[in-house]
This record gives C-alpha cells, sequence and structure tokens, in this order.
C-alpha cells in the first residue's frame, strides 16, 4: 500500500476511528522518539568511555569543539 493510498482510506474514516488513528500515530512517534534518545545515550556513553567527548564552559573553545565537528 502506497502513502496515498493510506491517506485516501484514512479520509473515509469515521471521526472516532481517524481521532484512534490519531493517538496511534502520537504514540508511535513518542516511541520512536525515547529509542532515539535513548540511541544517542548508547552513543554518548561510548564516546566517553573512549575519551572522545571534550567538555569546556569557555565560550570560544566551545565554537572551536563546533569548527571541528
Amino acid at each position: 500500500m502506497t502513502f496515498s493510498e493510506v491517506v485516501e482510506a484514512i479520509k473515509t474514516l469515521s471521526l472516532g476511528e481517524t481521532k484512534e488513528i490519531q493517538s496511534l500515530l502520537e504514540q508511535f512517534l513518542r516511541e520512536e522518539q525515547r529509542d532515539e534518545i535513548y540511541q544517542n545515550y548508547l552513543l554518548a556513553k561510548q564516546n566517553e568511555k573512549e575519551g572522545k567527548l571534550k567538555f569546556s564552559s569557555d565560550i570560544d573553545q566551545l565554537m572551536q569543539f563546533l569548527e571541528e565537528y
């Protein structure tokens, strides 16, 4: 089923069914965002373990870090 077919199928649903689809999509998006945050956390922990993270409270140093990245 193509994306446009899904959109057309959703248009034929009742208001209640459409709201249920909306609720499900919002839930799926939250779950995906949580997973992405967790994966970024794991990567940051690995980078920290390997000594790849740099920290500074100096603005000029932070700008240099950004330029290097």
